[in-house]
Formats: C-alpha cells, structure tokens, sequence
C-alpha cells in the first residue's frame, strides 16, 4: 500500500485538513527527497475540539467488552502484519533508519498489540479486601484513566507512538496523539489507519499532524487529559513536568540518557566488542537507550580500542533503503550540526581521535574517541550520532562509579565473565534498566520499561503500564447497621 497519502490529521474517526493553512513537506533524510506534504496542519481550536470528542467516545469506550477491546487490538495487529513490507519501507524513508532498524521497530510495534491483548481483561475485575468493620464488604475496582494526551519523537516513531496507545486503548481510555511532524506517517496515520480499519469507535483515536507554532502547550495545558505521555529531551521533560504537576495529571515521561557500557577486567572483549557496535551504532546513535559511555578497564582497554576501532571502519554507510547499510543519515541538519560542533569541541578539548569519521551528504560516519575524562563535555553530553566515546578505568568498582557520575539513569550494560559479579554491579549502577553481557538498547513489552533521575517518570510494559493508564477504586458496601461513637 502507498502510505504517502496519508497525510491528514484523524479526528472523530474522519479524516481531516488542517484549518491553519500551513503545509510540512515530509523528507527522506538520506536526499532530503520530499515524501509526502501534509494537509493543511491542524490549529489549535481543532486540538481542543479533538480533547472533546475524545472524552466523549472515551465514556462510551470505557463500556466496551474485554472482547471488543481485544478484538479491535488483533485487527489493528493483522493490518501491520499484512502491510509489512511497506511499512517498513515507510519507517527507513521517514526516519533515515536502516532496513535492520525498520524492521525492528516493527516487529517491536506489533509486539506491543499482542502483550496489550493480554491485559484488555483488567478492567471490571473485582478484588474483595477484608475490613475490621463487622458487616462491611470493601471491593477495589480497576477504571479506565480517561484521556490520554500522547506526545512521540522522530526516532522510532512507530513504537513509541504505540506503547502510548496501545494500552489507553486497551484499557477503555481515548487518546489524542501527536506525532513529530517530521515522522507523521509512521509515527500517527499509518496507526490511525490500522485502528481505523480495526474498527475503533470514532473519536477513540485523534491522531493530530501539527506543530508548536500552532497549538503551542495545547496537549499539555488542556483540562481534558488524565496522563501527559511523552518521549523525547529532557529539557521538554521539565516543562511538561511544571505544568502537570500543577494541574495533577499523571506523566509517563521517558527522557534522555546518558548510558554507560562496562567493561570489566574479565570480559570476554570480543562479545563486548559485539554487542558494543550494536548498541552504540545502530540507528546512528538516535536512541534514547543507546550506548553513550564505553567505561573499559585497563587490563583489556588496549585490546578492546583496538578491535573496535577496527571493526568500526568496516561498517557500511550510506543510503537507508539498501538492506548492507548499518549507518544511514542523521534526521535533519540541525542534528548534523550539532554532531559536528561536539566533535570539534572535543578535538579543542584535545581529546584522541581514534577513527575520524566524515559527512557524506546527510550521513554522518563513525568517530571515536578514546581515552576521554568521565567528566569531559563530550562524556557527559548525549550523544544522538554515531559518534563513540571510550573511557579507561583503573578498577572494576571505578568503572561502576563513573557509570554512576551522571545526571541521567535510563540504561546500562556491564560484560563480565562472572554473572554473579555482573548482577551485583548492576544493581549498584543507578538506571531504570541494565543488562549484563548485552548492550544498552533492549526493550520488551512485558517489561519495567523506564528510567530514573533526569531519565523520567513511570514505567512502560505490563503490568505496569496497566498501573500508569488506569485508576484504583475502593468501594465499600456496608451490609449492617453500624454503630458509631458519637
């Protein structure tokens, strides 16, 4: 199916032109080729009509069976399915990620939709409490949230616009979701497409293609949502945070990271120099998860710089669409230059360049630094690009430490020959997530997905998203007259 035609807002179940008058051509990163151009982008008045339709179907959503919710999620799922091939090809086009991205990102989504039929039951279950009170029968209830104000970026837009909406919708919420508008298709109307074809009651489901410009803290300030569910910087983070905060909605907020990979004296280095390459350049870096610090210690630094600096130079880059290619382009310009004024803040820094790497029209080449302070810019900045930073430590436990000098804990790796080590230095490093002898960048759907410190609020994967998306009733029923003291 071609895709590029998708290129109106979703509301009430219609599809609709924007009434700002303001086009957005959506590019393909690699030649800056335009795609598609967008309708009309959606005003800020449509955003507040999308609030309230949204609470109304949410009312009678909420109403919906365990098998009617179930039924629209396994429809949703067999649109993705049937259509694979060419949603992929839309991601790579969109986000400028490779065929080995784009296909993770959906398998990674349809996923998603399988683990959230498994908990569309948890709604109407009753659990009955003992009470002290003689005659009282206490009842806890599991209710849908309400409305859910959805908020996803240009990375994976696909995946973590549906980790959103997935569960809203299995859990009797309506959602408005907007997506970067730089990855509107993958990100929100090839979805509202799937939903739309699945069934969902109109208004269930508003996906809006917009800007700032035009509906400025609209999804944030409205009165309508419940929960403010969003993925991106953590700066944006501590806004939404203010504002929620003082209007008492809930946040699902998964920010930055800065995520360390340890490897200890007794690692088998060429397993950590695996699943190093992997998690530091897949996807050209621009992952929230990927690997941002690689902490070796000197007894196997030498031999781990050296293999993966060579392996480094072997990576083939260039054009996404070509399923050899492992480094594609960075999303956007900016992104491109941001990359190179850290690049050449490090070099004025006199930090080692181990593999110099170039810009070949929109992609941007491995670099690698080595030898880098903990406490340099470059270490402590996020890195959204294929660029690589080694750190030497003196012990295993300094490693660990360094892992731990950062204002971010989302993910972290450690790679040991001993497991039991390997555990217990995980549990010291100060993450939401860290596996042992892996990379960074892992995600499941039935999983405590999140971060801690300036890396977010919540947790994503069942049963805990199950918590974040829904509210807790307690009723009582008293049975016979009950005597008080006054």
């Amino acid at each position: 199916m071609s895709f590029e035609t998708l290129n109106k807002s979703f509301i009430n179940g219609k599809w609709t032109e924007g009434e700002s008058g303001r086009t957005e051509d959506i590019l393909n990163p690699y030649d800056q080729s335009v795609i598609t151009t967008t309708a009309s982008l959606a005003t800020g008045k449509q955003l507040e009509d999308a609030f309230d339709i949204a609470q109304k179907a949410q009312k009678e959503w909420a109403k919906s069976t365990t098998e009617d919710r179930k039924a629209v999620l396994q429809k949703a799922r067999g649109y993705l399915h049937e259509n694979r091939d060419d949603i992929i090809m839309m991601i790579a086009r969109e986000t400028g990620g490779t065929i080995i991205k784009s296909t993770i990102e959906l398998e990674q989504t349809i996923a998603i939709l399988d683990e959230a039929m498994t908990y569309t039951g948890e709604l109407g279950g009753v659990k009955e409490v003992p009470s002290d009170i003689e005659g009282k029968t206490n009842k806890i209830y599991r209710l849908p949230l309400g409305v859910i104000s959805s908020i996803s970026p240009f990375n994976f837009p696909m995946n973590l616009s549906m980790r959103s909406i997935a569960p809203a919708i299995a859990l009797g919420n309506s959602v408005v979701h907007k997506p970067d508008i730089q990855t509107a298709i993958s990100g929100g109307t090839i979805i509202a497409k799937a939903f739309e074809h699945a069934g969902l009651p109109a208004g269930v489901l508003n996906v809006m293609l917009t800007d700032v410009k035009e509906i400025g803290d609209g999804m944030l300030t409205n009165p309508i949502p419940r929960l403010i569910s969003f993925t991106g910087s953590t700066a944006v983070g501590r806004h939404i945070g203010e504002i929620a905060g003082r209007a008492f909605k809930r946040m699902a907020l998964e920010l930055g990271g800065n995520n360390p990979f340890a490897v200890l004296s007794d690692a088998d280095v060429d397993r950590a120099v695996d699943a190093a390459i992997f998690g530091k350049f897949i996807h050209q870096g621009q992952i929230c998860m990927i690997i941002n610090r690689i902490i070796v210690h000197q007894d196997v630094y030498d031999e781990f710089v050296e293999k993966f600096t060579s392996r480094v130079k072997q990576l083939p880059y260039g054009d996404q669409t070509d399923p050899k290619t492992v480094v594609g382009p960075l999303i956007n310009e900016r992104q491109i230059e941001k990359a190179l004024e850290i690049i050449e803040q490090a070099k004025a820094d006199g930090i080692e360049l181990a593999v110099e790497g170039k810009r070949v029209g929109n992609v941007l080449t491995p670099y690698v630094f080595v030898g880098a302070d903990n406490n340099s810019k470059i270490a402590q900045t996020e890195l959204f690009a294929p660029i690589a930073t080694i750190i030497k430590a003196g012990s295993d436990q300094e490693a660990i430490d360094m892992a731990n000098d950062t204002e971010y804990g989302l993910s972290s790796a450690v790679f040991t020959s001993d497991l039991e080590k390997g555990e217990k230095f995980a549990l010291q490093i100060d993450s939401g997530m860290t596996h042992v002898n892996d990379q960074s960048v892992n995600d499941s759907p039935n999983i405590a997905f999140g971060g801690n410190k300036a890396s977010g609020v919540g947790r994503f994967g069942n049963p805990w998203v199950v918590e974040e998306f829904t509210v807790t009733k307690w009723i009582s029923i008293q049975k016979q007259y009950r005597k008080y003291p006054f």
